[in-house]
């Protein structure tokens, strides 16, 4: 689930809305799954992962991660991205466009204390993405980071926020004979441009 608080009002975001409501009642698993690319100056490579949607606060997009993580350092070097939601059982997907930048440290420090002690201590024992000699070290560092008698109720400040705010949105619905509908909002000026492309 993603928690929607106060979305913008404007066209796009109902029509974000309506989806998601539909996509919810069709029962749809993983609703909050979102793929998220990236590029990096430093390799001139584009990396893609599922992140998990949490919050949309009025325009603002909201995930939580690693800021010493691959994806962070893409972020640093670049700030737009993409994204990307596939929901199988309303044969629809959403491609985003938009920049991206950290909350704020209280914000984090508000999601971090409503997440379960396994979680936190996971975030705290792990340099995501980096090597680590075998998936036996990986649960070993877990469980010796969650048996050391810490609370995890204070955020590391190398976990936190990420908020995006799109600039680029197209709806894709699929239908019989691949006549697939594609709806396409697009900011130009602060003004939603709205305009229909070819399957």
């Amino acid at each position: 689930m993603i928690k929607i608080n106060e979305i913008n009002n404007s066209k796009p975001y109902d029509y974000f809305e309506n989806l998601y409501k539909k996509a919810l009642e069709a029962k749809q698993k993983n609703i909050e799954a979102l793929a998220i690319s990236s590029y990096s100056s430093k390799t001139q490579e584009v990396s893609s992962r599922f992140v998990n949607l949490k919050y949309i606060i009025d325009e603002e997009w909201i995930f939580f991660s690693n800021y010493q993580s691959p994806k962070a350092l893409d972020f640093e070097s670049h700030k737009n991205v993409s994204g990307l939601f596939f929901w199988q059982n309303i044969n629809t997907q959403i491609r985003i466009k938009a920049r991206i930048k950290k909350t704020n440290k209280s914000f984090s420090d508000q999601h971090y204390k409503t997440r379960t002690k396994e979680k936190n201590a996971l975030a705290c024992s792990s340099n995501q993405s980096m090597q680590i000699d075998s998936y036996h070290k990986v649960i070993e560092n877990y469980d010796k980071v969650m048996n050391s008698g810490e609370s995890f109720e204070e955020r590391p400040n190398f976990w936190g926020g990420y908020s995006f705010t799109p600039y680029y949105f197209e709806f894709w619905e699929g239908h019989k004979n691949r006549l697939n509908k594609r709806q396409v909002f697009e900011k130009d000026f602060n003004i939603w441009k709205e305009y229909v492309v070819q399957p």
